[in-house]
């Protein structure tokens, strides 16, 4: 990690500085907390700065670590080194339980769970012996449920570890990062603690702080090059093969957000890549396309289609149960904005009227999210293509329903789609209707 880099100044003190204060502050105001910290970059900074202050405050903080199996040996051995480094001020919560998350890479394996007691002759990873792992033998944590989804689990840890009691979350967030995550950090109508901007209440009780959210990829590099604070090994391979520092991600490789780092496991960690084609399905189809348009918003449409019949072709070549649950989402994608509407800026409703004309119906009402000023508009039928708002604004488009079904996007994220507890009981079912394909 060569080269100089100039910390930005944030009113009169740089955001290394501004985050120590806000550290400061999350202590002065709650006795339960705990770092979210997953062996990554950004987490790792918070849980330096948030141990770093209990050591001088003589405070306890817990740490959790959600093991997903499939981590890289090096993400493993670098929290092993963090938790030992800070034994004396955490309580560590290392989860092994099994868990259901999305697998972006196979049409017929939608979801895969780590840990799963059912696999564990293929499980990527031996599980681990430290005494502070949980797993199904030793669960301590009641509201467990297996195969429970992970964000549902990350959700309810909080109201669970600070005992009803109030609690921070420390989250290692970023606003550079996406313009989603800037948004929902700046929106004026969340719920705060205090009004402070950098914290989100997501329980009566519980309250997720964001002490840098103001760091940008260069800061994080900065503050571990000033302190000489440890950090995961795994960056510099990744900067040695070339990848650019702001598209490092260390995190579950199956998701859609992280496809385009799977072949680094096959390039620096062949043994674990091996163990990884036999666990999880299509994880060698990432391998070889998730650098490719296949997975982009680049993909061009094939000659002689229009985005409506691709659509349906696509649809047509998914096995039965697949096609239908794409259907059924476009379905509600299409009457969400065909009955119901969303708020849009005047600018994009002119693009509309100019460029599309009919396509839309302005009810003059506005909209009573963010700042409630935009005006809601519904489309009185789906248009093929809008190139100048596909990218950038939710609109209904036959191009993006069928970038969901290309990207694998099954529960249909870039829709804004969740997963639905119907779907979680499906997937039961459709793994026992389908073996792996690899």
């Amino acid at each position: 990690m060569k080269g100089v880099i100039i910390l930005k100044i944030y009113c009169n003190e740089n955001v290394f500085e501004a985050s120590k204060d806000r550290v400061k502050y999350i202590f002065d105001e709650f006795e339960n907390i705990y770092v979210s910290f997953s062996g990554g970059k950004d987490s790792g900074v918070c849980m330096h700065l948030m141990c770093e202050e209990a050591r001088k405050r003589n405070r306890k903080i817990g740490v959790l670590f959600i093991d997903i199996e499939a981590h890289y040996q090096m993400t493993i051995d670098y929290s092993i080194q963090m938790i030992e480094k800070y034994k004396d001020v955490i309580t560590p919560y290392w989860i092994c339980l099994p868990m259901l998350t999305d697998n972006s890479l196979s049409y017929n394996e939608m979801t895969w769970s780590w840990w799963e007691t059912e696999k564990k002759d293929i499980w990527v990873r031996e599980m681990p012996t430290m005494d502070y792992v949980i797993n199904v033998d030793n669960n301590p944590i009641d509201y467990y449920k297996y195969n429970m989804t992970f964000e549902d689990f990350v959700a309810k840890f909080g109201k669970w570890f600070g005992k009803d009691e109030k609690t921070a979350c420390i989250i290692g967030i970023r606003t550079q990062e996406s313009l989603n995550r800037w948004r929902a950090l700046t929106t004026k109508n969340k719920r705060k603690y205090k009004d402070i901007m950098y914290s989100t209440q997501v329980d009566e009780n519980v309250y997720n702080f964001y002490p840098i959210y103001d760091y940008t990829t260069e800061d994080i590099w900065t503050y571990y090059g000033k302190t000489g604070n440890e950090y995961n090994k795994f960056y510099d391979l990744m900067y040695k093969a070339g990848v650019s520092i702001h598209s490092m991600r260390i995190d579950e490789p199956f998701g859609d957000t992280a496809k385009a780092g799977l072949n680094m496991f096959k390039i620096i960690e062949p043994k674990t890549w091996v163990k990884i084609v036999g666990r999880v399905a299509g994880a060698n189809f990432g391998n070889i396309y998730a650098n490719s348009t296949i997975n982009t918003a680049n993909y061009k449409l094939p000659k002689g289609h229009s985005w409506e019949s691709f659509t349906y072709f696509l649809l047509d070549t998914l096995p039965k149960n697949a096609s239908d649950h794409y259907k059924e989402k476009f379905n509600k994608f299409i009457k969400w904005w065909t009955e119901k509407g969303s708020g849009m800026r005047q600018e994009d409703i002119d693009i509309l009227n100019i460029n599309y004309n009919g396509a839309i119906f302005q009810t003059g009402e506005m909209s009573t999210r963010g700042n409630k000023d935009k005006e809601v508009i519904k489309f009185n039928h789906v248009v093929d293509t809008i190139p100048e708002l596909d990218s950038k604004q939710d609109v209904l488009t036959w191009k993006r329903m069928a970038m969901c079904i290309i990207k694998n996007d099954y529960f249909c994220k870039s829709l804004s789609f969740g997963i639905s507890k119907e779907q979680l009981k499906r997937r039961k079912e459709t793994m026992k209707k389908y073996e792996s394909i690899l």
